[in-house]
């Protein structure tokens, strides 16, 4: 038993320490953001992950791993949704490559959305007065108090200008700039240990890229010069102009924090239900891709006023098809890509001035569809020689010229040709052996169809992997967000019910883009011909006919289904399915349904 005097010093020291760590705490919370206290959630999150992966993961265990994926995916998603802010993002950025991580990945990060509670009024207020010197009422005649729509690192108010102009006006939280250093500092040092003593993977090489680019999202003047330069360019390109629509910005509304850009009534591509009276058509009752989590209905708004009585014409396939284009145009001719295009970005709105007139007042007008695109904070700029290379790749991918998949993937520090190439194309490549484009490693897989355990599959992962990242320091970073963005206009095709062949349309532009030059000028695309690569696209197009009858095979099969009352799966779920069998003989590994829909 302790002695009177060393219980009360022991009680004191108690008390100083209790009352220390709360104003620390305190401190922390109120003039701080709480950065270090998620800063420490974070590296105690991370110590427990590799302490279970460095003690657990043995062959011994092999029984084991499928729990301790399940753990460490737990352990992750609820420091994201803990921390949220920077880590949503993060963690979206991870989850848009999950196909081939252990299954309790994919079904965590498949339900990663970008919700948070709204702030209140008063803190939004504060914000108006730092950047503008003035309340959101003297700012504006009319201003919602209550957020119409709030993310991890932003809210939308509804407001309108002195001048009568409806505009959405964007805020960004105003922890989210105190956090950013310290959470990109504590994602720099977490990859570095996963790389370097964890997992022994190539993936510190990415992370000034990727931090560059979340740190540039939130820096709403760069928004606002993202969104004027893509309605720029949108207008320039005759196969898109009217079709595709980039809210106007207010730059005398616009600050470093606060977005205030043309307020936007339309239905959004992720409300299936809205979208599918406004078009006249039955959509799948369970579709794929970015629909496959229904509970998720904060992006769902229904049918505005505006168009209870519109039908737009052309149907899924208009609308598919006009999005497809334009990713597709900022991928092979601007080099300047939106790397977001999540269904709750995509606004459907019938096109001003196309109305036809409806001879009877109870039969809707018929209208032309109109894509507007929304939340430009994600860029990418693709190198002008990384923008031809790319383009070249689709087209050799689709042609079977081995020799050119072989030099660019090479030149990229690719050393599996055939598995980048079905990450491209979002469905199986095998690429031919006799002419010798394959890396020998690529046979080296063992018995393909040899049953493996949880260990083994994990072991042939890594092996496949580390020989698929050869040289890190070749691999152009702007691949990782083509891949985001390819696999959710994927997704968005797969869950309207794959009403468009977007392989098709993506490489005719891919191969276009070879055979023009681009200098901004109104003339139609094949006044800027090169003869040079003329003949090659006659060749392409060529072998792209036999692409379209696959396509079509699969359109019919998918009607005749739907009138037996079978299963309506579309032609991106016949791919997926493909990509999850070439997944499990190329790795061991079961994929997931849904998993490759960004």
């Amino acid at each position: 038993m302790l002695p009177p005097l060393s219980r009360s010093r022991l009680v004191k020291r108690t008390v100083y320490s209790t009352f220390g760590l709360g104003a620390a705490y305190l401190a922390d919370t109120e003039l701080n953001a709480s950065a270090v206290t998620r800063n420490l959630r974070t590296l105690w999150t991370c110590a427990l992950i590799s302490a279970d992966y460095k003690l657990n993961f043995t062959p011994e265990h092999a029984d084991r791993i499928p729990a301790i994926h399940q753990r460490v995916a737990d352990r992750m998603y609820n420091l994201f949704t803990s921390n949220g802010g920077l880590y949503i993002k993060i963690g979206q950025a991870i989850g848009a490559n999950a196909a081939l991580m252990p299954a309790p990945f994919q079904q965590k990060f498949a339900r990663l959305f970008d919700d948070a509670p709204q702030i209140p009024y008063p803190t939004i207020a504060r914000v108006f007065q730092r950047e503008f010197k003035k309340s959101p009422q003297e700012l504006f005649a009319y201003f919602d108090e209550q957020a119409v729509a709030s993310a991890s690192v932003a809210q939308v108010h509804k407001a309108r200008t002195w001048d009568g102009d409806w505009v959405a006006v964007k805020v960004q939280k105003p922890d989210v700039g105190r956090q950013t250093s310290y959470d990109l500092m504590a994602f720099r040092a977490v990859m570095w240990a996963f790389e370097k003593w964890v997992f022994d993977l190539p993936v510190y090489f990415a992370v000034d890229f990727i931090s560059s680019h979340l740190r540039a999202e939130l820096d709403f003047i760069s928004e606002a010069s993202n969104a004027q330069r893509t309605a720029t360019l949108v207008a320039s390109e005759p196969r898109l102009a009217g079709k595709v629509h980039i809210p106007k910005v207010y730059p005398e509304y616009s600050t470093k924090r606060v977005l205030t850009a043309e307020w936007i009534d339309g239905v959004r591509l992720s409300d299936r239900e809205a979208l599918g009276r406004v078009v006249g058509e039955k959509l799948p009752e369970t579709g794929g891709g970015m629909f496959a989590d229904t509970v998720h209905d904060e992006k769902k708004s229904g049918i505005p006023e505006s168009m209870h009585h519109v039908k737009l014409r052309g149907g899924m396939h208009a609308i598919m098809h006009t999005m497809v284009e334009l990713f597709s145009a900022q991928m092979f001719d601007w080099g300047f890509v939106h790397c977001d295009p999540h269904p709750g970005n995509i606004i459907i709105r019938a096109r001003p001035g196309s109305s036809s007139s409806s001879k009877s007042s109870s039969k809707p007008v018929l209208r032309d569809p109109q894509l507007v695109l929304l939340d430009h904070g994600l860029y990418v700029t693709i190198r002008p020689t990384v923008k031809r290379q790319y383009a070249s790749l689709w087209r050799a991918l689709l042609t079977s010229n081995w020799d050119t998949i072989r030099n660019v993937t090479e030149s990229w520090g690719v050393g599996e040709a055939g598995l980048f190439a079905s990450a491209v194309l979002m469905r199986p490549v095998k690429i031919d052996r006799a002419n010798g484009s394959s890396s020998p490693a690529e046979s080296a897989n063992g018995d393909p169809g040899k049953e493996l355990n949880a260990y083994e599959q994990s072991v042939r992962m890594k092996e496949r992997l580390k020989r698929f990242l050869v040289d890190t320091d070749k691999m152009p970073k702007e691949l990782i967000f083509l891949g985001r963005n390819m696999r959710i206009v994927q997704g968005n095709n797969q869950s309207l019910g794959s009403p468009v062949n977007r392989i098709k349309i993506t490489a005719y532009w891919a191969s276009r883009s070879l055979v023009t030059t681009h200098e901004q000028s109104t003339r139609v695309w094949w006044a800027h011909l090169d003869a040079r690569e003329l003949w090659r696209d006659i060749l392409f197009r060529t072998a792209m006919f036999s692409l379209d009858i696959v396509f079509w095979v699969s359109k019919i099969r998918q009607r005749v289904r739907a009138l037996l009352g079978l299963t309506n799966g579309g032609f991106e779920d016949e791919l997926e399915r493909s990509v999850r069998g070439f997944a499990r003989s190329t790795f061991g590994v079961e994929v997931g349904p849904g998993a490759f829909e960004g």
